[in-house]
């Protein structure tokens, strides 16, 4: 707000007055430079995740799923864990956003459980994710067995290894946090986070609702 309010000042009519103090104008292109950078990884990261989804419905359409005529292209076993692991990174997203909304509020004992829960909840998703990999290979559906196979485990590698970038950003501000920074010095990057989770949770609904297309 003092930022903005000294934006909206004009020097000419308030002589002697800085409208931009030394403090304001060095947040200024943080905050600017951080809200740019997430929004770029989100056009790149959307045009990716598209390409796949975009190359799997044609792949599945041309080549008989629904009539079972293509041997490379069969239906996988769907360890049940695979729902659990979804609703872990739905009360990760939701733990993020407690944080985050916390923050807002000034309330920074809210702020550290729900950034703690967020983070924890992500490992245990990856950590469940990892076992489906192990669960899908003693059933015979490796990453090699099929076709379809091989699309599962390219579309959780590449979602687990954005969940891990997060996670390196987590740890960096859980540092702050538990050091004993205030409100305002991890609450941007709290946002950012939170953001970034929730874009992580629905790249995941999409892409694993799009694979439920194949379930038999």
């Amino acid at each position: 707000m003092s930022i903005l309010r000294r934006l909206s000042e004009k020097p000419w009519l308030a002589p002697g007055v800085d409208p931009l103090t030394e403090a304001d104008a060095e947040s200024l292109p943080s905050l600017s430079s951080a809200a740019v950078g997430l929004r770029v990884y989100f056009g790149v990261a959307t045009v990716m995740f598209l390409l796949i989804a975009v190359i799997f419905v044609m792949r599945m359409d041309g080549h008989g799923v629904s009539t079972g005529q293509q041997p490379d292209w069969k239906p996988m076993f769907w360890p049940p864990l695979l729902w659990f692991n979804t609703g872990v990174l739905m009360l990760s997203s939701a733990a993020w956003q407690w944080a985050r909304a916390a923050g807002h509020r000034g309330h920074m004992e809210s702020l550290r459980a729900g950034l703690i829960a967020g983070g924890v909840l992500a490992l245990v998703f990856l950590a469940g994710q990892l076992t489906v990999w192990r669960q899908l290979e003693a059933a015979g559906c490796g990453m090699t067995a099929t076709t379809m196979s091989a699309f599962f485990y390219l579309i959780t590698a590449l979602h687990g290894l954005h969940l891990l970038g997060g996670l390196a950003v987590w740890g960096r501000t859980s540092v702050k946090v538990l050091g004993g920074s205030e409100v305002a010095e991890v609450r941007q990057s709290v946002d950012l986070c939170a953001i970034y989770w929730h874009f992580l949770l629905l790249v995941w609904l999409v892409m694993f609702g799009l694979l439920l297309l194949n379930r038999r």
